[in-house]
């Protein structure tokens, strides 16, 4: 069984929360900053960049990045690949709460 101090639990859930809400607020002005440089005819931000963002955690701001600015909405690497990652994040972290819950892991 993994075990650890009762101030780490106590800081975790908000190091983990404020992770990604950053990851997320980034991921959205990086989209938007590619978007715009597309309009403009300017050198790109990579999608392996871009789909990084999203794997790393930022797929929610990927998700808005790309219904806000219309932006990849047409590459399936984008429009099936950041629902996926969303879905798969959203998984992780209830499989997370509930492992937590049920002390499989104690804290």
């Amino acid at each position: 069984m993994i075990s650890f101090d009762i101030e780490t639990i106590d800081i975790f859930p908000l190091i983990i929360s404020a992770y990604l809400l950053l990851i997320n607020i980034l991921t959205f002005i990086v989209y938007a900053a590619d978007k715009n440089k597309a309009k403009k005819n300017k050198r790109r931000i990579s999608e392996y960049t871009l789909i990084t963002l999203a794997v790393i955690g930022g797929s929610i701001g990927a998700a808005l990045g790309m219904k806000i600015f219309h932006h990849k909405t047409k590459k399936p690497k984008f429009y099936v690949g950041v629902p996926v990652i969303l879905i798969l994040q959203i998984f992780l972290i209830i499989a997370s709460v509930y492992i937590i819950n049920k002390n499989i892991i104690s804290f």
